[in-house]
């Protein structure tokens, strides 16, 4: 029986602010490799035995799912586009209605996209263990062996010590996050386990326990999916039924709630990244418990990260102990390891203050490709664009500014009105103000163009769309 997993990637990941924004969460930034958490995770639940995933995102990340996945050669299956975040327990009932309206006997495997598991194979072992419980209608989660006093982790209490043969164990109770206290008790005690998110069952059960416990949830979110438009081969949730959905995650809705709920213990390496605290235990710290990233410089340092995510940007940290130094184009953050998990405060504060680095990444993703500004001034910006091969930006005119296209890489097919050309290397082409034009890439490489605007308004609202191929209004 194939199992169709289900990836949730609709979260914003704010404690692992700078380098995850609201814009571009941490899901799809590559913290750990050379791959995203995302595509890890969807490479990882992949193969024999597994379906095409369903994944449930939000509108403004559909491309960088469809782009993500593409690059690693898994087939991305549905797409379920949620109008706005409600928590995990209306994507959840969303995908389960979807897939049971196929089959009601679906298995899902239900999986935030941003954790790291780096025995792909240990989990699949894990996730075949777990089967004998859910063919007896049992709703199954993994619980992690622990191997410290986390406070940042809930957990699960089971109503027995593993015996380290991997099979299912009742559950007696979810526990919330504990003080340090009684972390280290519950980890003496060992039939505690940290709570992983990570889920197994039947749609068919899964959809009676959402009927017995949240049955407020059912009838909006079913509407949600029967009034679902496709749109470019995603599958968009009707926003108005959607909205009335409750706010819940699936622990609170209905996973505490339910008493035919079995946990899998999971002995193999896991983290969740929930904080720049986990990604440096996650690099592997040196003998002197540092982390440096390829543009970073530790002196006489000691438990110590220092991260620079820019090629001309670099960081030095001297006679440092227990800091955390992040460094983006257009932000920097430095903490005590201790408060790693007080990053999302100072997000909540720029945003406070209105500052467009609170939510905005420095790389602006689209789906013909990214575009970052390189300069800005009174009455003029300088961006670099990425236009991937075959991809078009939308036929548009601005009411505010002129544009200066310079080509660095590539070929470049431009509109200007009712001339059509092409622009290759070291060539340039002049936009004036209000004039329709589109750029597209018609090569086989990606296009990389230099963009100077001038005029009285820069915003990225001065827009006009006439065409687009990908279908924004």
């Amino acid at each position: 029986m194939e199992l169709t997993p289900v990836l949730l990637c609709g979260g914003s990941g704010t404690r692992l602010w700078p380098l995850s924004r609201k814009s571009y969460p941490k899901q799809f930034t590559h913290l750990t490799g050379d791959r995203s958490l995302f595509q890890s995770t969807a490479q990882r639940l992949s193969g024999p035995g597994f379906a095409a995933p369903v994944i449930v995102t939000n509108g403004d990340f559909r491309f960088v799912v469809t782009e993500q996945l593409s690059e690693v050669g898994v087939d991305p299956g549905t797409i379920l586009i949620e109008p706005e975040g409600r928590n995990t327990a209306p994507a959840v009932l969303a995908a389960a209605l979807h897939l049971a309206a196929q089959d009601p006997e679906s298995v899902m495997l239900v999986a935030p996209s941003d954790h790291v598991m780096p025995d792909a194979a240990a989990f699949r072992a894990a996730v075949a263990a777990g089967m004998e419980a859910v063919k007896a209608g049992q709703i199954v989660t993994f619980g992690i062996s622990p191997d410290r006093p986390e406070t940042g982790y809930g957990y699960l209490q089971l109503a027995t010590t593993p015996d380290g043969s991997g099979t299912a164990v009742a559950l007696t109770r979810f526990v919330e996050k504990p003080d340090a206290q009684r972390a280290v008790e519950m980890l003496k005690d060992g039939s505690y386990l940290w709570n992983s998110g990570i889920f197994l069952f039947r749609a068919a059960d899964i959809l009676a326990a959402f009927k017995t416990h949240a049955p407020k949830l059912i009838a909006p979110v079913q509407a949600a999916v029967d009034d679902a438009k496709v749109d470019l081969g995603f599958l968009r949730l009707a926003p108005g039924p959607w909205s009335k959905a409750e706010d819940i995650s699936i622990d609170y809705a209905v996973m505490e709630k339910s008493e035919n709920l079995s946990v899998v213990p999971f002995t193999s390496g896991w983290s969740d990244l929930g904080g720049w605290d986990a990604v440096w235990r996650e690099a592997g710290p040196d003998i002197s418990g540092v982390v440096v990233s390829s543009n970073a410089t530790a002196i006489d340092c000691s438990d110590t990260l220092l991260r620079s995510e820019s090629d001309s940007l670099e960081l030095v940290g001297i006679g440092l102990k227990d800091i955390i130094a992040v460094a983006m184009p257009d932000a920097v953050l430095v903490a005590h390891m201790d408060r790693a998990q007080d990053v999302k405060r100072a997000v909540e504060a720029l945003k406070a203050r209105k500052a467009k680095q609170a939510q905005v990444f420095p790389r602006d993703f689209r789906p013909w490709g990214w575009f970052e500004s390189l300069v800005m001034g009174d009455r003029f910006q300088v961006k670099r664009i990425v236009v991937h091969p075959g991809a078009a930006l939308s036929l548009q005119s601005h009411h505010h500014r002129s544009e200066h296209w310079i080509v660095v890489q590539g070929t470049a097919k431009v509109t200007v009105d009712d001339s059509v050309k092409l622009v290759t290397e070291n060539q340039s082409v002049y936009i004036p103000l209000g004039a329709i034009h589109r750029m597209e890439n018609p090569g086989k490489v990606p296009m990389v163009l230099i963009e100077v605007q001038t005029g009285s308004y820069l915003g990225e609202d001065d827009i006009i769309r006439y065409e687009d191929i990908y279908a924004r209004s």
